[in-house]
């Protein structure tokens, strides 16, 4: 249970350093999805289902080396899961940022 406390305390730390990046991104995502909010129905959700599980596959193998890890690393399950939560994130964030995109793509 430490571990995932640990877990949650560290990523906190992170996102608290990274506010000032975070915060205008995410305006910029408001604004656009804002513009395109009449088109952002018409993107079908097997499109960024695809994009989150595409991006979260790369996420996954491409997060250990970041970190100067490997995969033989990962012995424990906490490691795994966290991995994987990452890797979600990611996807996730990937496939809110190509929504507007893609809407922007539709005829």
């Amino acid at each position: 249970m430490y571990e995932i406390w640990l877990a949650m305390n560290i990523a906190y730390e992170i996102a608290l350093g990274l506010w000032p990046a975070l915060l205008p991104l995410a305006v910029v995502w408001a604004v656009v999805m804002g513009i395109n909010r009449k088109k952002l129905a018409q993107v079908s959700g097997a499109a960024l289902a695809a994009v989150a599980v595409l991006v979260s596959l790369v996420a996954v193998l491409a997060l250990p080396p970041l970190s100067r890890s490997t995969m033989a690393d990962m012995g424990y399950w906490v490691d795994w899961a966290g991995l994987l939560a990452m890797g979600a994130g990611v996807g996730v964030a990937a496939a809110l940022l190509m929504w507007p995109v893609l809407a922007m793509r539709q005829r």
